[in-house]
């Protein structure tokens, strides 16, 4: 087998690791001509002298700085989720078998690809990891300080803003039940939450400025329910939303559907996904406009489904959205069919009056049934979006 570049190289799978990439090369006739391993520096060198081909990668951490790189050379550079690619894998595994199966899975016609992210997004996304990351350690502390106080049978209401309230007043209070040593403690661990709110505060003022200079957070915002967090998150995972043909496809990208396992003539729904509104897959590598994978699972993060393992933090890479109703949910689809609509140029076709004689209505009769079509889907799905939002 050949180990030097070949000219005749159609299709490449690769491979990523921290320093080392394991390269897999096919002819067009499927043959492997190529099987090396590269260093990290090395990749981009030797794939800029190539030909233009298809190249896929598993999406990952460092997938989409790789990938934009590459399609700068002329490549097309496609990025899938893990999990679509196990199944091409063949016998034992090894990083050179998991490229090959990463070159055979990349030109399957029906592979749902995962879109590249823009530096902006992943900017973005940056943002809302480190202020999802400082809201969890704010919430470990006031948890802490609420059992302290609980030891020695101080109860405090539950929720963030009533301890905020009553913790000066007690620490103010000569009470026997606190210890001085207590007392420090408990000092301490405010003065933490209190430069933790100084930083959520300063990252959720960055992001809604973010937001308000965007124009499709700005369209997100309109909904009912939606802010800035929720808006700059969804444009941060999906971008526009191009690679969703309407907001039903957007629901089941999401996991807004069912738990779904039947076999033969039996329809067998679960319950719904707990978790739907988390959007936190590595980079985003869940698929764009594919479907919920009906086994309970994010694609590529291992999200916690009704009945399987729970999701590790450590997995996501990118923000989740705040846990949500149903309600809330509603809203989110409402929102991004907005995004939707408007970013898409209207579609319609006339139907026919007459099919016999194959007659079409005039244009002016066409642009004004299209308008009053927009107008009664903008405002159905409005009047549906703040009922439920109440």
């Amino acid at each position: 087998m050949p180990h030097k570049l070949n000219s005749g190289i159609a299709v490449i799978g690769v491979d990523i690791g921290k320093n080392s990439f394991h390269v897999v090369g096919h002819d067009k006739r499927g043959a492997i001509v190529l099987r090396q391993k590269w260093s990290r520096g090395q990749v981009e060198a030797r794939l800029a002298n190539l030909r233009p081909c298809l190249i896929g990668m598993e999406a990952c951490v460092g997938a989409h700085h790789l990938s934009r790189k590459l399609q700068m050379l002329g490549h097309d550079a496609r990025l899938m989720p893990a999990k679509y690619v196990r199944p091409y894998s063949k016998g034992q595994k090894n990083d050179f078998r998991d490229a090959e199966a990463i070159a055979e899975a990349v030109q399957r016609p029906t592979m749902k690809f995962v879109a590249t992210k823009t530096a902006e997004q992943l900017d973005l996304q940056a943002l809302h990891r480190v202020r999802e990351r400082l809201v969890s350690q704010r919430t470990g502390i006031i948890n802490q300080i609420r059992a302290f106080l609980l030891e020695r049978g101080i109860a405090v209401r539950q929720g963030l803003r009533f301890l905020r309230a009553e913790l000066p007043r007690i620490l103010a209070a000569s009470c026997d039940a606190l210890s001085p040593r207590m007392l420090r403690v408990i000092e301490d661990l405010a003065g933490d939450w209190r430069l933790l709110d100084q930083r959520i505060e300063g990252l959720s003022s960055e992001i809604e400025a973010l937001a308000r200079k965007d124009k499709d957070c700005e369209r997100l915002m309109t909904v009912p329910g939606i802010g800035p967090i929720i808006s700059s998150a969804m444009v941060a995972a999906v971008g526009t939303g191009d690679a969703f043909s309407k907001g039903r496809d957007f629901g089941a990208w999401l996991g807004l559907v069912p738990k779904q396992i039947s076999t033969g003539d039996r329809t067998i729904l679960g319950s719904y996904q707990n978790e739907a509104i988390a959007i936190c897959a590595p980079c985003s590598s869940r698929p764009l406009g594919s479907c919920w994978s009906g086994s309970g699972q994010n694609i590529g993060t291992g999200m916690a489904s009704s009945h399987g393992s729970k999701r590790r933090r450590s997995d996501c890479i990118i923000t989740s959205l705040p846990s949500r109703s149903p309600t809330s949910s509603l809203a989110l689809l409402g929102a991004f069919w907005l995004m939707v609509e408007h970013s898409r140029q209207p579609r319609f076709r006339p139907r026919d009056l007459n099919a016999s004689r194959r007659n079409v209505l005039p244009a002016e009769v066409c642009e004004r049934t299209r308008n009053e079509m927009e107008d009664r889907s903008s405002r159905r799905m409005r009047t549906l979006v703040t009922h439920m939002a109440r």
